[in-house]
């Protein structure tokens, strides 16, 4: 790999900003007096997420004539980049072009200058293919956990102090002070008194017992106000010692657990709004998903993908995904309740959160890169059996190392390596034992199984990872699928053993289904759990449903969202084995060593691996310069949709457009025609119940055209309706830094 220099880094980071935005459809371009304006693919088929058929309705204005409406199949190789959501598509051709009603000799020769701007490649927002890719199989499903987490409710600011299992308390030598090991928060136990002080979001709590009640510190011991200048450990408390007491401070509930657990913060007492066409209504002052069903009068709560049930707050609650009141798929669009959709099983949005999951992120890595990968472990390397299997897996480490026979098997930030020793060195592994795919969801290191990897002819490597590798599932339910966050079991952490003189205990918590990251609310002073990094959640943060959560366990405070993590202090990715240093960001899809690997996206793409001592990045473009020339080859300017409406092109290659108030047809002299509905219904459903029936399929091609630019027009609007909402969502999302979601 050549040094890239400055300039060419600039460059190469404007051309990924490029690509990482979609600019809307239709698109405008205009080529020696020209002009054609494409509007968004109708998508066929998608073939291993590779090969992709579409048709496209366009209207071609030539140099001083008058516009020419068509509709052009095509078929392009894509090139998916997950971490910006966007598609590459390139390599495209057009094997049909037609312009319904015109003369084949004008014909030939818009067809000829329709070709004429056919781009190399163009880039379109995931959500959009998504959302319009016929789903018309089943997707794999696993059986998980669905067990309820300990749920608290509060009417008052209040915070989870949530311990990984009971606490380990480690001493901080030449102080009377201990430290809880097992929790991302700093709580720390004074020995000379046995009082517990808790940084709460940057106010110090105190208590002598964990279970509370909890009151405001406004003196901390001498060696915890000393410590951060005398351990380099400790450095991040410096601003918060000595307390500094505000006028007014709001004072939070603590509410302690050491198993999964979850609050819903309500800003007072409850408030409900009504959901239209429904008879639900969801409580508008918390921000949890939390539904109340009027005939029943029952509670609903939707916490990492799963739907909990109870007949009153205090609970008990059951998991009530699979028996969801048929009103939940009845929620309008543009209700705020519809950020739930995507959890709702059998609606559109839930279909396409599952398939987002199975859209595969693949690197190409050479071999020769192995030499970059070391595994650390706290003291000699410890393995425990996997259940059910011949395999086991090493526990304390931060990594995922599988023993298989006398092989040990490393995944890595979603690629394999191998060796005959746990410690290494590391070869780049050509194929992956099958039995590490019969890995159980019970077992920590399940994720791995969504990492795959073979050999290329030209010698490289191809890994490929979909959702299931960053703890979203697809489970399955009787009404269909949706994406959960976490496999729902609890796997206790590896905490190790302090001695004196040496450095502090190693704690390395696995992936958690429930909890989060702790937040505080400047504007309602509300302490919580951020839920944004843990499951399908809200408008802004859609795209959760198809990468639910990073998994952080911090010592400080963290941000996690569904797009990766940035922190101040060490953070620690249990699902991917990633770190990044203090103020570093990250995220589990990011590419694996800063060399060795490439992304097939044709774009520009930031490298780096990540340990914990820091992080080393740096640029390469996988595709040469290929991807800054051609990211505004297909017009990047979104032209307004004129008078010609919202355009779509049918299987027969006729075209229509949607007015807003019906569906009109291109009567190929630059016309339109509107479109009788029920005329064509009438024949499409004699056709699909007398398919063998001569004269039905000979009336049903005569209307085809009319019966797609009705019934299965309205379908493709609809989904092209809400890709454009989930992709401007998602832009909304990477714009505002991936926040967490308000109603």
């Amino acid at each position: 790999m050549k040094k890239i220099f400055p300039v060419l880094s600039i460059l190469l980071i404007s051309a990924t900003a490029l690509l990482a935005q979609d600019p809307g459809w239709p698109r405008q371009r205009v080529v020696q007096g020209n002009t054609l304006v494409n509007y968004q693919p109708q998508i066929d088929d998608w073939k291993n997420f590779r090969e992709l058929k579409f048709r496209m309705a366009f209207s071609l204005t030539p140099a001083g004539g008058k516009a020419v409406v068509g509709a052009a199949f095509l078929i392009a190789i894509t090139d998916v980049d997950t971490e910006n959501h966007m598609v590459l598509l390139h390599d495209i051709q057009a094997t049909n072009i037609y312009f319904p009603g015109s003369d084949p000799g004008a014909a030939a020769q818009m067809e000829a200058m329709f070709r004429s701007f056919i781009p190399p490649s163009f880039p379109i927002s995931l959500e959009r293919v998504v959302a319009c890719v016929p789903k018309t199989q089943s997707a794999p499903t696993v059986q998980l956990r669905n067990d309820p987490p300990e749920i608290f409710v509060s009417y008052q600011p209040a915070i989870l102090l949530d311990v990984d299992g009971q606490p380990t308390f480690a001493p901080i030598e030449k102080t009377d002070l201990e430290y809880v090991v097992n929790t991302h928060w700093a709580v720390f136990r004074d020995t000379s008194n046995a009082e517990y002080f808790f940084l709460a979001g940057g106010q110090w709590m105190r208590t002598s017992n964990l279970q509370g009640p909890w009151s405001v510190a406004t003196k901390l011991p001498k060696d915890l106000e000393k410590l951060p200048q005398k351990d380099s450990h400790w450095a991040d408390l410096a601003n918060y010692v000595p307390p500094s007491a505000k006028p007014g401070a709001v004072v939070p509930a603590v509410f302690y657990s050491t198993r999964p657990a979850q609050v819903i913060l309500f800003d007072g007492q409850p408030s409900y709004t009504q959901i239209p066409q429904t008879q639900l209504a969801y409580v508008n002052n918390t921000m949890s998903y939390l539904f109340r069903y009027s005939p029943t009068n029952q509670y609903f709560y939707l916490i990492s993908g799963r739907w909990f049930s109870a007949n009153s707050l205090a609970g008990p609650w059951t998991f009530a995904t699979p028996n969801l009141p048929p009103d939940f798929a009845q929620i309008p669009p543009s209700s705020p309740a519809a950020q739930v959709l995507p959890s709702v099983p059998g609606t559109e949005e839930a279909k396409d959160s599952v398939l987002m999951a199975q859209i595969p992120t693949t690197v190409i890595v050479n071999p020769a890169a192995a030499a970059q990968v070391q595994v650390t472990y706290d003291g000699n390397p410890q393995f425990a059996p996997i259940e059910g299997t011949s395999l086991s897996y090493a526990t304390n480490t931060a990594q995922k190392v599988i023993q298989v026979g006398d092989q040990y098997f490393l995944c890595f930030q979603g690629v394999w390596f191998y060796s005959s020793n746990p410690a290494g060195p590391w070869q780049t592994a050509p194929s992956v034992p099958q039995q590490i795919y019969t890995i159980p969801p019970s077992s920590p290191v399940y994720n791995v199984t969504y990492v795959t990897q073979v050999m290329n002819s030209d010698g490289n490597v191809q890994a490929s990872s979909t959702a299931g590798y960053l703890g979203a599932f697809v489970m399955g339910a009787a009404v269909g699928a949706v994406i959960a966050g976490g496999t729902g079991y609890y796997y206790p952490p590896y905490v190790g053993v302090y001695h004196v003189g040496y450095a502090y205990p190693a704690y390395y918590g696995s992936a958690a289904t429930y909890g989060g990251s702790a937040y505080y609310h400047s504007a309602t002073g509300a302490y919580g759990v951020s839920q944004t990094a843990y499951g399908p959640y809200g408008s802004a943060t859609r795209s959760a449903s198809y990468n639910p959560y990073t998994g952080t366990s911090t010592h400080t405070a963290s941000v996690s969202t569904p797009y990766g993590h940035a922190s101040a202090g060490t953070a620690y990715n249990p699902y991917t084995g990633a770190s990044a240093a203090t103020h570093q960001g990250s995220n589990a899809y990011g590419s694996w060593g800063s060399s060795a690997v490439s992304t097939p996206y044709g774009s520009a793409t930031a490298q780096h691996q990540t340990t914990a001592q820091g992080t080393e990045a740096s640029m390469q473009n996988s595709a040469g310069g290929k991807a800054a020339g051609t990211s505004t080859a297909y017009g990047n300017t979104a032209a307004a949709k004129s008078s010609n409406g919202d355009m779509y092109a049918d299987h027969d290659g006729n075209v229509y457009k949607n007015t807003g108030s019906g569906w009109q047809k291109s009567n190929g002299s630059g016309g339109w025609s509107s479109v009788n509905s029920s005329s064509a219904q009438q024949h499409e459903q004699s056709y699909q119940q007398h398919p063998s029936s001569t004269s039905s399929a000979s009336s049903y091609q005569q209307h085809s055209g009319s019966s797609s630019g009705t019934q299965g027009m309205q379908q493709e609007a609809q989904n092209r309706q809400r890709g454009e909402q989930s992709s401007q969502r998602y832009q909304q999302s990477q714009h505002s830094g991936g926040g967490g979601r308000r109603r």
